[in-house]
């Protein structure tokens, strides 16, 4: 019996070992590999806005090498012509649902985590403009500032590159136009129901 035992134990550990290996190597031949040794997760909860106001995540930003954007910059380049003429991008950095939900009139989506699904139609856009603002939900969220590593990453100037820190929770409670549905739908979200 501890025989037979023994035997399970050790071809539990080779398959263990070998599916290791083989999903290391594999991992590092693909080009939408893990990058194993990058922090996903940085700063933690002490890293948000809650943590000092958006002078902490201007800190945190240019610690990064990003650059931040007030509330009142955001809105002004939403209603700057350029806009209109492309050459002044936002960049919604939150899932699908939230996305589909309402977001900035216009914005273009980048779930960094499904990036393949979004970048091929958002890279050229965002390579021939001038200016991008890249937002998600606003405070502790960091999602824009991994889409912004994206776009870096797939040849976007960083300079180009701005971080909305209200995001868009931030622009929802200031009361400005929001668009659901797909990007230039101009459908604006259904009220909550009544309870």
């Amino acid at each position: 019996m501890w025989n037979q035992a023994r035997i399970v134990l050790i071809e539990a550990l080779v398959v263990a070992a070998a599916g290791g290996a083989l999903g290391w190597f594999a991992n590092a031949l693909s080009p939408r590999g893990i990058e194993l040794g990058r922090n996903y997760f940085p700063g933690g909860p002490a890293a948000g806005l809650s943590a000092g106001g958006a002078g902490a995540a201007r800190d945190r930003l240019a610690a990064k090498g990003l650059q931040a954007l007030s509330h009142e910059e955001a809105l002004a380049l939403l209603q700057d012509p350029r806009a209109a003429q492309g050459e002044v991008l936002f960049v919604d950095a939150r899932d699908d649902s939230q996305y589909q939900a309402g977001h900035i009139p216009g914005a273009w989506q980048l779930d960094h985590y499904r990036m393949g699904q979004y970048l091929p139609d958002l890279l050229p856009a965002a390579l021939a403009a001038r200016q991008i603002v890249v937002y998600c939900a606003g405070g502790e969220c960091e999602d824009s500032e991994f889409a912004a590593v994206v776009l870096q990453e797939a040849g976007v100037p960083r300079d180009r590159i701005w971080i909305y820190t209200g995001g868009f929770t931030a622009w929802q409670q200031a009361g400005h136009p929001i668009e659901s549905g797909a990007r230039g739908s101009g459908l604006s979200p259904s009220p909550p129901a009544s309870p």
